[in-house]
């Protein structure tokens, strides 16, 4: 049924007439303004927004880049939208991207391969951390008030660690690198972290292997050190890893984040006092370092070479936790890496 003026209607006609181009000129508008509003947010070469990632975050040091890059609403010029997940744990973290919640995880080279053992499920496409200079991720340390100073010192003594994971296996170069039978380390499993902080303070644990800050936090608290894995940097790094699938559906958003990752990296570098506040915001600070903690240094884009692979493979075949290594291309790729 035509619902227009009759055609005798002159001005029902023109009246017609104006209501229909208004709708035209409305409908045009709301167009343009859609792709307007489809590119908000892109990067300076114009890129429309690429996608949405969900990423677990522990309350570590390691982290600071994506809080910079947050605060800086780096993600959101890059043309990416991110959602950090928070957790408190490597457990919680592990099981979120098991069931298929998250894109990506700040984690461990160790942890990858246990996520690739029946199949790639997750890729490394960055490192997120390494030790720079003074800037440790472990140390080995020793409770106050005990005669041990060395790491041969450490012989028999009992050694709180989270067995099985990148502790230990960060626990067991650096002694051996430092002259240490790895037969002569009375290793205790103690996993949650503050209670091993507490079992050493105690002296309950002769030494522990802690993770920063909590480590710091010894030192000012009585703890000795023995050993950092800023001594022998190569064993300790923190990566970024990826699903599969998100790098097979949202590859754009994956470079996007990384290069917003980069970005707040490299300023925290140039001026680390200026992120100071970001940091003790963000991160869990005991009390007695909160002020003197050193904002941490982080890498250039890169990601752990072959040589460090083979290495965790090597150790989690001696720990029976591999029968065989696992191709070091399968589990890690620069591919996503921003261009230099």
């Amino acid at each position: 049924m035509d619902n227009r003026p009759n055609q005798s209607d002159r001005s029902g006609e023109k009246r017609w007439k104006k209501i229909t181009r208004a709708k035209w000129l409305l409908l045009a508008a709301a167009g343009a303004l859609t792709v307007i509003l489809s590119g908000y947010g892109g990067n300076a070469g114009g890129e429309q927004r690429s996608g949405s990632l969900k990423v677990a975050l522990l309350p570590i040091p390691d982290v600071l880049p994506f809080h910079v890059a947050r605060d800086k609403r780096y993600f959101d010029e890059e043309g990416v939208s991110v959602e950090g997940l928070p957790v408190f744990s490597s457990l919680e973290r592990d099981q979120l991207m098991q069931a298929g919640r998250l894109d990506a995880m700040l984690t461990e080279l160790a942890t990858t391969a246990n996520f690739n053992r029946s199949g790639v499920r997750v890729r490394i496409v960055c490192i997120a951390r390494r030790p720079i200079a003074a800037h440790s991720l472990f140390r080995i340390l020793s409770a106050p008030d005990t005669g041990i100073r060395s790491v041969a010192d450490l012989a028999g003594a009992s050694l709180g660690i989270s067995k099985n994971t990148v502790i230990e296996y960060v626990t067991d170069r650096l002694l051996s690198g430092g002259g240490l039978d790895a037969a002569k380390i009375n290793k205790k499993s103690v996993p949650v972290i503050p209670e091993r902080f507490q079992l050493l303070m105690q002296g309950q644990l002769k030494a522990a292997t802690l993770p920063e800050p909590l480590a710091s936090s010894a030192l000012a608290a009585g703890a000795n050190q023995i050993i950092a894995d800023a001594d022998d940097p190569r064993y300790s790094v923190s990566v970024i890893s990826f699903s599969k699938e998100t790098l097979r559906n949202k590859p754009g958003a994956v470079r996007a984040f990384l290069r917003a990752w980069s970005r707040a990296a490299a300023d925290i570098n140039a001026d680390p006092q200026a992120y100071r506040r970001v940091m003790l915001e963000a991160l869990r600070m005991p009390d007695n370092v909160r002020q003197r903690f050193p904002v941490p240094m982080f890498p250039p884009p890169q990601v752990p070479d072959e040589a460090q692979w083979s290495d965790v493979m090597d150790w989690m075949i001696s720990k029976n936790l591999l029968t065989q290594p696992l191709p070091y291309a399968d589990s890690v790729t620069a591919s996503y890496l921003p261009e230099k």
